[in-house]
This record gives structure tokens, sequence and C-alpha cells, in this order.
């Protein structure tokens, strides 16, 4: 993996990280491109990147995460990650089998990008506009919905945004919520890959120019997320989801006949 690719997949882990079209899978279909999908440092980096992303949020955010003596808003994401952390320890080997699969993904973002087209006309009555109007329950629940982004292609971000709205939040709220999950997920999620990397492969974290472009690959993530998100909670309050629908039914589409005609693989 060179700087250049390196640099590729951190600008689209920072766009798509917090936008509902899966950052994941446009990785994985990026490096099946880029034919170093089979490389284990790849595979590290695809979710250690996702740090500097999740840096971004509590930059954007600071304000709700610091200082530290909201303990409700705590509780709540650490309740919300329950069921991410169970099926996580439970699943991890089928978790990373399916990371293998560009036609997971292809799937995945076709039939995903059919409930964003309907997802506005599905939750039509909020009644939760602040954070403080999320009970423990909900939070448990809007976790249960973001383990569906345990199948690449589904996005995180999208399960759990449709979770909270189906939980009575509002967009912008059920975006934010989902945005608030992502740190303790994710940093979760990168903490077992490198656990898990340093017990089985401990040479890919001895290599300096692997360290080297993890660092590079987290900073640019922060940065462009940190573009990303603003831009997110802006277009979502003024539009909706269809335009994300769309794209995702579009790209789908294309990556299944990539896919067929054997471009990738």
């Amino acid at each position: 993996m060179n700087i250049i690719q390196t640099i590729i997949l951190a600008v689209i882990e920072g766009l798509t990280e917090f936008l509902p079209i899966s950052s994941t899978g446009h990785m994985i279909i990026a490096s099946s491109i880029m034919k170093i999908d089979q490389d284990p440092f790849v595979k590290l980096f695809e979710v250690a990147v996702q740090l500097g992303a999740i840096v971004s949020v509590i930059v954007f955010y600071h304000k709700k995460f610091f200082p530290l003596n909201k303990w409700n808003f705590y509780i709540k994401l650490l309740v919300a990650v329950v069921p991410a952390l169970v099926l996580g320890a439970l699943f991890s080997k089928r978790i990373d089998a399916l990371l293998e699969s560009p036609l997971t993904v292809a799937v995945m973002l076709f039939a995903g990008g059919f409930v964003l087209l309907f997802i506005d006309k599905l939750f039509t009555r909020p009644a939760i506009t602040e954070e403080p109007g999320i009970s423990y329950k909900r939070a448990f629940v809007i976790g249960i919905w973001q383990c569906l982004a345990m199948l690449p292609g589904t996005s995180r971000s999208a399960a759990s945004i449709i979770g909270g709205m189906q939980q009575k939040l509002t967009r912008s709220l059920a975006a934010e919520f989902s945005f608030f999950l992502a740190v303790p997920t994710m940093c979760a999620a990168t903490a077992k890959k490198l656990l898990d990397a340093y017990k089985e492969t401990p040479e890919i974290l001895k290599d300096k120019h692997n360290l080297l472009l993890l660092g590079i690959g987290n900073l640019i993530a922060f940065v462009v997320a940190l573009i990303a998100i603003k831009f997110f909670i802006t277009y979502l309050q003024k539009h909706g989801f269809k335009i994300f629908g769309w794209y995702r039914i579009i790209v789908g589409a294309v990556l299944l006949v990539l896919i067929y005609k054997g471009v990738i693989v």
C-alpha cells in the first residue's frame, strides 16, 4: 500500500463515514479496484482510519462531549453500543469474512437505497427534538438498529439514523445521535482490530512505514470528516435522504454489473 492509495482510502473514509452510504463498503470496493484488498495491512487500515473521522465528531460537538459531567449523555451512548459489542464479539469471524465480499457491499448498497428513498415518508411525526428526550430504552433500540451495519454496504450511519427516526427522533437529531454513537462503537472496533493484529500479525504494527500511513490516513480522514459532518446536517435539514437513496441505487447497480463482468472480484 503506497501513499497515494492511503490518501484515496482516507478521503473516502472522511467523506462517507457520516453519510448514509457506507464508508466501509466504499473502502472495500476502492481497495478491490486498486488490487490491494488482500493485503492484511489494508484490512487493518480500513478499520483504524475511522479513528480520524471519530475524533472529528468530538471536535465538532465539543460542547456536547465536554465538560465530562453529563453522565446521562455518556450512559446513553454506553447503553446504545452494547448490542454492537455483544454481536461483534460473538460473530467477529463471520463479520471479517463479509468484509472481504464486494458482492455483499453491492447488494446492500442497492437494497438500502430503496429504503432511503421512502424513509422520510415512513416516519413523519417526530416527537423528540433534543438529546435529553432520548431515553435509555430508545438509545438501546437505536443500538440494535446499528447492528445491521455489520453487513458491509449497509452503512452504520444509515442504520442508526433510521433507528433514531423509528424511535421518534427528528431527522437532524437522529443524525447527530448517530454521530455520537459512532465514537464508542468505532473506538471499540478499532481497538479490537489493533489488538487482533498485535496478537496475530505483530510485524504489521512494527513496520514504521505502516505506522506512518496510519498517521497520514487518520489526519486526512479527520479533516475531510469535519467538512462532511457540517455538509450532511445542513443538507439533511433542508432536503432529506432521497439523494443518498438514488446514489446508493446507482452505485450498487454499477458495482453489480462490474462484479458480473469480472472487473471487480
